[in-house]
């Protein structure tokens, strides 16, 4: 199998993620979080500067908890198509806002000539309760789905999880929800965070085999600091290998060698999912961008195999 990641060039004025993982595969996207201070948003564009000669097929913006970052998210979102020329997709979920203030939201992003969106239910209330819509709102992804998708504008992605949502009974529900959502026009998945590529394999199995069809793009999150992975992974559910837990705690008070492991670790996954037929890799990078520079670079130092 050969793949030449090292010549791939994009058009930017009108690109539909939906498109692309048809004709372009495998691709590279990034996603960052809205800054909340200007210090912040400065750090951010440079992130974003540093990234850029990598060239991404897209990068996406999320959606604060609650709804919180919704202008930032939409302008950010805006201002890195219009003034760096990156294609960018905005997250949109159901938290906090009616269908009318939805529709208010969609307006504004097509607007900006936005047209690939992320959505998403949103995460329940951090003081543990169940996630509860708004007055005239949505409840679950797929009915914010198929209300945009009526739209017949955007590109429509949805998020999946190879370990199973927290919320879900079973794994089967759980996969019986995410075909809800492609049936209500989720043109392509991003998975949650995992770290052991078979994960990935065994759902995307499962998830062929109960008819869902679209690319699932595999997500990735660099391993930064001890701490901050556990904290991430007990809110999302991913498991981390007992092998690599304790390859991180025996790093724990030197942050560089855990940085350098979670660069490792990283690049043999992507490679492996490359190798494997995903259509891609999508990075979290918690807006930064050293980690994710140089994972891209070595993929693309060793992708012909």
């Amino acid at each position: 199998m050969v793949i030449d990641l090292s010549r791939r060039s994009f058009d930017f004025r009108r690109v539909r993620i939906g498109n692309l993982l048809r004709t372009s595969c495998p691709i590279f996207s990034f996603e960052f979080f809205p800054p909340k201070t200007s210090a912040a948003e400065a750090r951010l564009y440079q992130t974003i500067a540093d990234l850029r000669s990598l060239n991404p097929a897209f990068v996406s913006v999320t959606y604060g908890a609650g709804g919180s970052t919704r202008d930032r998210t939409i302008e950010l979102t805006r201002r890195i198509k219009r003034e760096l020329g990156i294609e960018a997709m905005a997250h949109l979920t159901c938290v906090g806002a009616s269908r009318a203030e939805i529709d208010t939201v969609l307006d504004t992003l097509q607007a900006g000539e936005v047209e690939n969106l992320l959505l998403l239910r949103g995460d329940p209330p951090r003081d543990g309760g169940p996630f509860q819509p708004v007055a005239g709102g949505f409840a679950y992804a797929s009915e914010l789905t198929e209300h945009v998708q009526k739209r017949g504008t955007f590109c429509l992605g949805g998020a999946c999880y190879p370990e199973g949502h927290l919320e879900a009974p079973s794994a089967a529900i759980d996969l019986e929800n995410l075909k809800r959502k492609v049936h209500a026009g989720a043109e392509f998945l991003i998975t949650q965070m995992f770290f052991d590529n078979r994960v990935y394999f065994d759902f995307v199995d499962r998830a062929r085999a109960c008819g869902i069809q679209v690319p699932i793009i595999p997500g990735i999150m660099p391993i930064q600091s001890v701490e901050q992975i556990k904290r991430l992974t007990k809110m999302c559910g991913a498991t981390i290998p007992a092998a690599l837990l304790s390859a991180m705690e025996a790093r724990a008070n030197e942050p560089e060698r855990v940085q350098e492991l979670g660069i490792v670790h990283a690049t043999i996954q992507c490679l492996g999912l490359i190798q494997g037929g995903a259509p891609g890799v999508h990075f979290y990078t918690l807006n930064q961008s050293t980690a994710t520079r140089e994972i891209v670079t070595a993929i693309r130092m060793n992708a012909r195999v």
